[in-house]
């Protein structure tokens, strides 16, 4: 692989993952707002895939560059004691989300006239059958609607320190895996099941493994200085070409008509259904050749990466920054604003009160961590290094034995 730029240190971070992650979470906090025009300026009204598989695709590329150097030299203790705190951290997000989210449409239903929120994103088994809906959330079996991407995220967490190590050992290695785990995936119909409603998780982490370990690639290559993919017209042109296609296409009434019947077509004619659907359970291939498209193109050296380290984009690399408790919050927020539009429907005021504001306090949230994080180093004391001439006399005794 040709080297673009010089090794990247370890800590240190690319401006570039923190920027589109914080993008990403503006988008995802406002298509978890549905019915406002803000909504129009998110990245799946411009193609098939959304701000999901972005993310996804750069926590795989962070998980790369944060635990790589951990896994250099081989699976170690340590390493998974790492990676799998921060899938069980995960877990516990998530749970803390999904009750502020029933305690937020609760109170909507008990007494401001919201039942019908009762009705819609899975709260249904909470009033049918509450037992089973209290086993279904703390066994990750049944997840909330726009609160169910971080149990995929503590999922492919378990599976990183494996994905890493083959990736580091060998990456195409770990690119045949990840493909050949997709179809294989897509052609039986694996997922992780559901309680109490029947059928599988919606985000299905072994289809989702695909974009995550190809964010791996990514990241490990980023590592050293290299890029996984290499730059050449003959990948651009495509990219660019399929990128307009896409936005044409979910603008067009004829070409959403036309082409879906073309992708219902093909499988009548067995043609296997995540390569030509826009099932978004297991990253189908429309969704996927997008997503892979727009990361390339936004990755070629010039005015994107210059655009992602500029003063202005500081604000969103800083959210970005904090990509998990940022999410978390915004989950929070949009919940309470489906709740406030549901109980008062209001017009574009209130949509920007609501939208804005959300934004607005996520971005307050990460600003405060931030300050807080670098009052704990400015209080950090300094190590203290003794002199050789300071060492008691008892340490000599401390050499090892020469071997016999």
């Amino acid at each position: 692989m040709p080297k673009t730029h010089a090794p990247l240190p370890t800590g240190a971070r690319d401006p570039r993952l923190d920027f589109f992650r914080g993008l990403s979470l503006v988008m995802i906090y406002l298509n978890h707002v549905p019915g406002t025009i803000y909504e129009m300026l998110t990245s799946r009204n411009f193609g098939h895939s959304d701000a999901a598989e972005a993310f996804v695709f750069m926590s795989g590329a962070a998980a790369a560059l944060a635990y790589g150097p951990k896994l250099k030299d081989g699976l170690n203790i340590p390493a998974f004691r790492k990676i799998w705190g921060r899938s069980w951290l995960l877990y516990m997000v998530h749970i803390v989300t999904a009750m502020l989210a029933i305690a937020i449409v609760a109170t909507a239903a008990k007494w401001y006239g919201g039942e019908a929120l009762l009705t819609r994103n899975a709260f249904k088994p909470l009033t049918q059958d509450p037992l089973a809906f209290l086993i279904g959330i703390a066994t990750l079996g049944h997840q909330l609607g726009y609160v169910n991407i971080l149990p995929m995220y503590a999922a492919l967490l378990l599976a990183a320190p494996f994905l890493i190590r083959l990736g580091q050992r060998n990456p195409m290695g770990l690119l045949g895996f990840t493909i050949g785990f997709w179809v294989l995936t897509g052609m039986l119909r694996l997922n992780l099941p559901n309680y109490p409603f029947e059928g599988g998780w919606f985000f299905n982490p072994f289809a989702w493994q695909l974009l995550f370990s190809l964010g791996i690639l990514t990241g490990l290559a980023l590592r050293k200085g290299e890029r996984f993919v290499p730059v050449k017209r003959g990948l651009i042109w495509p990219a660019v070409a399929w990128l307009g296609f896409c936005a044409i296409w979910v603008k067009s009434d004829y070409l959403m008509a036309t082409l879906g019947h073309v992708s219902w077509q093909l499988r009548q004619w067995d043609v296997p259904f995540f390569l030509v659907d826009f099932d978004k359970t297991f990253v189908s291939g429309p969704r996927l050749l997008h997503i892979l498209a727009l990361a390339y193109v936004l990755s070629l050296p010039g005015i994107v990466p210059a655009i992602a380290a500029s003063r202005v984009m500081a604000p969103v690399r800083l959210m970005g920054r904090h990509g998990l408790p940022v999410f978390a919050m915004g989950t929070v927020l949009a919940i309470l604003a489906q709740a406030i539009k549901e109980v008062h429907p209001g017009g574009f005021v209130q949509d920007s009160v609501l939208i804005l504001g959300g934004l607005g306090l996520q971005y307050g949230f990460a600003r405060t961590r931030e300050w807080l994080r670098s009052t704990d180093h400015a209080k950090a004391p300094a190590p203290v290094t003794r002199p050789v001439q300071d060492m008691p006399a008892a340490a000599p005794r401390l050499r090892a034995k020469p071997a016999r």
